[in-house]
């Protein structure tokens, strides 16, 4: 991601990445160690995103959005709105009810997370971007305050009783985020370095 962007130019497509990771704890740039409760023999890996620290790993899509802000006539708030949008669509096609918490990006059913966001802007561009919990073990989130807040509970689609197949709700993701962006998405010819598994979609303005 970091490459991408620092070497990027004017004429660079905007690209949506789209990767399933290994179990890993990441930390934000802002992230307080008291925030790792008992993270055992699960990897912590700093990084400059922002937000506090979250999990990832099998059964949870995580979406990179690599745009130009400028040329896509958005700004991070309204950006983390989009892709909150995007989730909140695709929920409501399995029939889940989901919205936003005043003060908690990202996306919820009832009180439970779903979907987490945590962005880095560098000349413009932005990078890292948004788990959105498919079919995963849940259990590691009780080993940390989950971005931050403790006791918050956290929940996946499986949970909430609708379909839970990663490629399929990896497609609907993509469509959805195109559709609030006003892209038009092309299949990725080449998997995200280091991703478990991987779903890629190249986006540009239609």
């Amino acid at each position: 991601m970091k490459a991408f962007t620092d070497g990027r130019d004017a004429s660079t497509v905007d690209e949506l990445w789209l990767v399933e990771h290994d179990p890993v704890f990441t930390q934000g740039l802002a992230g307080k160690p008291e925030h790792l409760l008992n993270p055992g023999s699960i990897p912590v890996v700093q990084t400059d995103r922002g937000g506090q620290v979250t999990y990832h790993g099998p059964g949870q899509i995580v979406a990179y959005p690599l745009l130009d802000l400028e040329r896509a006539g958005v700004g991070v708030r309204c950006l983390v709105d989009r892709l909150e949008q995007a989730v909140i669509d695709v929920l409501a096609d399995l029939g889940i009810e989901a919205g936003r918490q005043e003060g908690a990006p990202g996306v919820f059913v009832d009180s439970a997370k779903i979907a987490s966001i945590g962005l880095k802007v560098r000349r413009g561009r932005t990078y890292h971007g948004l788990a959105f919990n498919v079919d995963m073990d849940l259990a590691p989130f009780s080993l940390i305050n989950p971005c931050g807040f403790a006791g918050l509970r956290m929940t996946h689609v499986a949970e909430q009783g609708g379909q839970a197949r990663w490629q399929d709700l990896a497609r609907r993701l993509v469509e959805a985020f195109c559709a609030t962006m006003g892209y038009h998405a092309e299949e990725g010819e080449k998997p995200a370095i280091g991703a478990r598994q991987t779903s890629t979609a190249r986006s540009g303005h239609s």
